[in-house]
């Protein structure tokens, strides 16, 4: 029994207690079993076989509607209240609930496919003394595991041994924080004398106590105790799951935190629920409906019970028991409750999940996200969020592998003076270079890398004449920097670098004749120009955040000592000799290009070391480096001395290459007024790089906010003064609308409003800031600034962060949100938003597990939402409007009889007709609509991306636009009920035989009320299809044949009791005034709506009129005239990405970094050839819009 309730996440007379420490000892499963860690084994699954029949049914009775249908089908089992069979109910009611449950089964059954192929996969652990192969999902908290090369980490482990010196290990960690660079862990030294020895591990009985588990993936703290000794653990000496082993034969580790507990897991958030703003609408509207549903019931009882105190009596001999008013008005209540029903048809939901359906096969089938080169469609993961895609006011994007293609290029240089990299025409004019551009080529170098790619051939020729500035320029490149080279043959180098950037500067100078072959602790050697040269190297001047350079120095074989540095050019000019002024002027004017055009530049320089002083000064070097106090500060000092009176070489600009089509793609979104912000776990300097590559930060913006304080009260005043400067006249406290909302307006909302900026501002936010500016006391002011600002970048921020700053915008903005990424530290953010895009990268699948829609590519996000979404919306906001429009109508003709049937719960409609109303009549003809339609075609979406605000706003359909809808309603339902009882009021045929009955008023009623709507369908259809005029005429041609055939001899000699209409259809139809009284009444409906939307496009026409006008005017869209983007220059440097702490140069010149036999390793740049960009540039158009009336018919 205990084990059935725990598949229900229940537990017997146990209480969970929260973890404060945790507590585990190597090899021992018995100690660790006890304290009932979670084991490795994870589950994303919403359900299992014994919870998914009642949390499904509980989830879906959630919907008020479904809850309601219970209750009509409870309503409809006694005799005395039903006038409607049973089954009239049930079969729609089982219909709904099974399509919605195998729907959901399905999405789950994914999900446990998903997590059985992860806990499925095998490790070896250790187990009684051999190495064995087990599951994932049987990994216990204790256990050693062996890990190997480009294997994923099993769970949460402590490096215990590895096959590199010093006990290193090298791991990439894109899954956890989107980063490609390899990262150093390094194991304790009295584990690391483990090594693989079976025995030894075996014999280890380390105890290590440590944290609970937790989300911080950049904290760990911890103490191992052996042999009585007692060693520190940090982050340092943790792999965390999640993570890649790359360049590293084979590494032990001791499982600290398993499955769930595991920081990846930690991170994930929980799955939830989500629902569409429309739906929680329609939750509120169908209980406001159930309480117009029941005054109406209401008005109708006590008209029966006052017709039945005054009237009935005169009927009274003609009933067994007498007449009993109260109760009669009593049982009317509950008969007209299911004869009034319909405002709500439960047909609405089964219309509703098709819709959804049918246009999520659309995204499905959409060639242009279709990306060829990885075989990969666009794929809606879930059918229920489609409308909501229309409505999108701020998407939250990661950006490496999401905004970028994490591929660094060497793209343009600046060598004495003379730029590099672009191609002139012979009048001089800028070449756009493209695929068909010819390349360099650099077949003359046996050694250069096939994939390297550069256009400008005068940069190869003045190499080869032997230029001494330009040689010296690539010699710099390749000596100055921590790379690590492996050859695994003669001539097929692959190098391992802390950052892209560093490896594309190398590769670059590899290609130009000076290639990194080697490097030991004591020397450099590089193949220059087919000669094989080796420098002493003297010392490596480490990168850290504060010097934003490094530098070597090194002794040619000449004898000759030189320092050359690279850095950032601010702090390189700095340091240059005055006599490089004019030279530093002309490069200044270049590194402006560079920047302008959104690369990342990097100012190199050189000087030339007098051997005494180099000697003196690597005495006071040491002296320095084995200081006890104040080292870092000596050492920066003894940096600053010799790294004086340089000599400029030139700058060079590496291209961090966006994936194609993302700046064009931010401009779409931000003319639709959607705001962008990226979330990245990136260094702050890349983060801004990207920003200004895609056009999100521009030099043209007033100012861009850099909030990087280190405590509470500076991230304050910092935020504060970011917001006076953006509104001096501001008020210091927020505006706050307070509101109530839910079924029964139990739910308070606070919507923080938006203030008016004059100009354009940006915000550039470290995760330390934003650590202290999520806290509550501080999080109102962080949304006040950065919805102020036009872009907003979030960097160094942890998966969590990710999710808290889109559910503090949720909370407080109540606009619809969006987060798309593309790794497994996305998946919160993903999770928490209202939409989440996952792109199909190259950081694994988990991003995509979790979304609700993927693709490739980044670019397929405007098609997503600007086509796809806003059609989305605008269909299904059209089905409900016409939808809720025939229902009332249909049901307000019953209200309307009531007064005329002595309020006896008579039905004025043939009960067939009521039966096949929705299910047939009319049911296709709306699908048609809500499938096929679209205001303007989808080149014309793109062109004018402003119509994409309505959705935002939610125009099209609201709270007010629903009491439209019932006031049009209540006024057709008037003349449909009207006109016709007028006008057989007392009449007879033509031909004097018969007077007109009961049966020929309510056919001539039903059929003037079958009409009416679908002239209304085809005034709210804008695009005709073949679909919509077949299901139109088909559905009307399907009513008459059926209703001849129901009134027809053969069907009541066979059903008698079931159809009684006999011959009333030939008898009414062939009367000239039945067919001009329906005409009549359909002239009067339709009048009003085409008199008020005359007006309303002739003096208040929307955006999507005026386009709409504009698209009938000019049936064919001209394409585009090319554009040549406009050359500019920026003062603004896109920094150098050096790495994100403080570099290897320690490790370098220590030898224990190097290896003690050569390995096989992969290749870190394996660069893949990338198409440019396929997406043409978009004109846009303003158009004004005018002061819009309310929402009518």
């Amino acid at each position: 029994m205990g084990s059935l309730l725990s598949q229900f996440g229940l537990e017997c007379g146990e209480k969970e207690v929260k973890e404060e420490e945790r507590h585990l000892r190597a090899n021992d499963r018995e100690l660790n079993l006890s304290y009932k860690y979670a084991d490795n084994a994870i589950k994303t699954s919403k359900y299992n076989i014994f919870t998914f029949l009642p949390l499904n049914l509980f989830e879906q009775f959630q919907r008020l509607a479904n809850a309601y249908f219970l209750f009509l089908l409870c309503l409809q089992l006694i005799p005395e209240v039903s006038s409607l069979s049973w089954y009239t109910t049930v079969v729609p009611l089982v219909l709904v609930l099974s399509m919605t449950m195998a729907k959901d089964g399905s999405d789950d059954m994914n999900r446990h496919i998903c997590d059985k192929q992860v806990n499925n996969r095998k490790v070896e652990v250790l187990i009684d003394g051999e190495l064995k192969r087990e599951r994932w999902m049987d990994v216990q908290v204790g256990d050693i595991i062996k890990l190997e090369n480009n294997q994923f980490v099993t769970a949460d482990l402590l490096l215990l041994s590895s096959s590199e010196p010093l006990n290193l290990v090298y791991i990439e960690t894109a899954e956890l924080d989107g980063e490609t660079n390899l990262k150093v862990k390094q194991a304790l030294t009295v584990t690391g004398k483990l090594e693989d020895s079976e025995e030894k591990l075996a014999s280890f009985n380390g105890e290590v106590r440590c944290e609970p588990p937790n989300n911080r993936l950049d904290k760990f703290t911890g103490t191992l105790t052996l042999k009585g000794e007692t060693y520190s653990l940090d982050n340092e000496r943790i792999l965390l799951r999640g993570c890649t082993l790359r360049n590293t034969q084979w590494c032990f580790g001791l499982v600290v935190f398993g499955g769930p507990d595991t920081k990846l897991m930690q991170n994930c958030g929980r799955t939830t629920f989500k629902r569409t703003s429309i739906d929680r609408l329609m939750n509120v509207l169908v209980l406001n409906i159930f309480g117009f549903l029941a005054i109406m019931c209401l008005i109708l009882a006590i008209g029966n019970g006052i017709w039945e105190y005054q009237d009935g009596s005169k009927f009274a001999a003609f009933l067994p028991k007498g007449v009993n008013a109260p109760f009669s008005a009593f049982l009317t209540f509950w008969s007209y409750i299911i004869i009034l029903n319909t405002v709500v048809p439960i047909s609405l939901y089964v219309s509703v999940e098709i819709i959804r359906l049918g246009n999520s096969f659309y995204i499905d089938w959409d060639r242009k996200m279709y990306y060829p080169k990885s075989d990969t469609p666009a794929e809606a993961r879930t059918t229920t969020l489609n409308e909501e895609l229309g409505q999108i006011k701020y998407i939250f994007s990661d950006k490496t592998g999401t905004l970028t293609q994490n591929i660094m290029t060497f793209n343009k240089c600046s060598i004495n003076g003379k730029s590099y990299g672009e191609l002139l025409d012979f009048s001089g004019q800028r070449v756009e270079i493209n695929e068909k551009t010819e390349k360099v080529d650099f077949s003359w170098n046996n050694l250069a890398d096939p994939k390297f790619c550069f256009h400008d051939h005068s940069l190869v020729e003045v190499v080869r004449e032997g230029n001494p500035e330009v040689q010296a320029f690539f010699r710099l490149l390749a000596l100055c920097h921590t790379v690590m080279p492996e050859e695994k043959k003669e001539g097929e180098l692959y190098y391992q670098a802390q950052s892209p950037d560093e490896g594309a500067l190398v590769t670059a100078a590899r290609n130009f004749g000076f290639v990194f072959r080697s490097r030991t602790p004591e020397s450099i050697t590089v193949m220059e120009m087919e000669e094989l040269v080796t420098y002493e190297l003297l010392a490596v001047l480490d990168f850290n955040n504060v010097r934003k350079r490094m530098s070597v120095i090194v002794r040619s074989p000449e004898g000759k000592i030189t320092l050359y540095c690279k850095g950032a050019d601010t702090i390189i000019f700095e340091r240059l000799n005055p006599s490089c002024s004019n030279l530093m002027e002309v490069t200044t004017e270049h590194l402006n290009e560079y920047a302008g055009e959104g690369l990342r530049t990097l100012a190199l320089a050189y000087k030339d070391i007098d051997p005494e002083y180099m000697a003196d000064w690597k005495l006071r070097h040491h002296e320095a480096n084995t200081a006890m106090d104040e080292r870092e500060e000596k050492l920066d000092a003894l940096y600053e001395e010799i790294e004086k009176g340089l000599l400029l070489l030139g700058s060079t600009a590496v291209e961090d290459k966006l994936q194609d089509g993302v700046p064009q793609t931010i401009e779409q979104l931000s003319k639709a007024d959607i705001k962008i912000w990226v979330l990245t776990g990136d260094k702050q300097e890349t983060a801004e790089n990207i920003g200004y590559s895609c056009n999100m930060l521009r030099e043209e913006m007033n100012e861009v906010f850099i909030v990087s304080a280190n405590t509470a009260e500076e991230v304050r005043k910092e935020l504060q003064t970011a917001r006076r400067k953006m509104t001096p006249d501001g008020t210091e406290e927020p505006t706050v609308k307070k509101s109530r909302s839910g079924l029964f307006c139990l739910i308070k909302m606070e919507t923080v409003v938006d203030e008016p900026v004059n100009g354009e501002y940006a915000m550039v936010i470290n995760g330390h800031s934003l650590a202290f500016a999520l806290e509550k006391d501080m999080e109102m002011e962080l949304l006040r600034t950065a919805c102020m600002c036009q872009t907003v970048i979030c960097c160094r921020v942890t998966p969590l962060q990710k999710a808290q700053v889109v559910e503090l915008v949720k909370k407080y903005k109540q606009a619809v949100t969006l987060a798309i990424g593309d790794g497994a530290n996305d998946v919160s953010m993903i999770k928490a938003a209202h939409i989440g895009v996952g792109i199909s990268g190259q950081e694994g699948m988990q991003a995509v597990l979790s979304s609700d829609y993927s693709f490739a590519q980044f670019r397929y996000l405007q098609r997503l939402l600007l086509v796809h979404g806003r059609w989305s919306y605008l269909r299904m906001c059209k089905f409900l409007r016409y939808f809720f429009y025939k229902n009332f109508t249909f049901t307000f003709v019953h209200f309307w009889y009531g007064f005329f049937c002595g309020f006896s719960a008579q039905t004025v409609y043939d009960e067939w007709f009521i039966t096949l109303y929705n299910l047939v009549y009319t049911a296709l003809p709306v699908l048609s609509l809500s499938l096929f339609d679209q205001d303007v075609n989808d080149r014309w979406s793109f062109q004018y991306p402003q119509l994409y605000a309505p959705g935002q706003l939610n125009q099209f359909f609201s709270k007010r636009a629903f009491v439209y809808t019932v006031l049009h309603s209540g006024y057709s339902s008037l003349v449909l009920f009207f006109i016709p009882w007028a006008a057989m009021h007392d009449t007879v045929r033509d031909d004097g035989k018969d007077i007109v009955d009961y049966q020929s008023f309510a056919l001539l009623a039903q059929t003037c009320l079958l009409i009416a709507v679908n002239i209304q369908l085809g005034l709210d259809t804008h695009y005709w299809t073949a679909m919509n005029q077949f299901f139109l005429w088909g559905s009307l041609s399907v009513y008459f044949a059926v209703i001849f055939t129901m009134y027809s001899n053969g069907m009541f000699l066979i059903f008698t009791s079931s159809f009684p209409f006999i011959g009333t259809a030939r008898n009414s139809l062939n009367q000239p005034n039945v067919w001009l009284t329906m005409l009549l009444t359909s002239i009067l409906c339709v009048l009003p709506v085409v008199a008020y939307r005359f007006l309303r496009i002739l003096l208040w026409p929307t955006i999507n009129d005026k386009v709409r006008y504009k698209e009938r005017q000019n049936k064919v869209l001209p394409p585009a005239p090319r554009r040549v983007q406009a050359r500019r220059t920026s003062t603004r440097r896109s920094g150098y990405a050096f790495s994100h702490a403080q570099g290897y140069g320690d490790l370098v010149t220590s030898g224990k970094f190097l290896r003690r036999t050569p390995k096989s390793r992969t290749s870190l740049f394996s660069q893949t050839d990338s198409p440019l960009v396929q997406t043409q540039p978009q004109y846009y158009n303003t158009i004004s819009e005018q002061e819009e009336p309310p929402l009518s018919p």
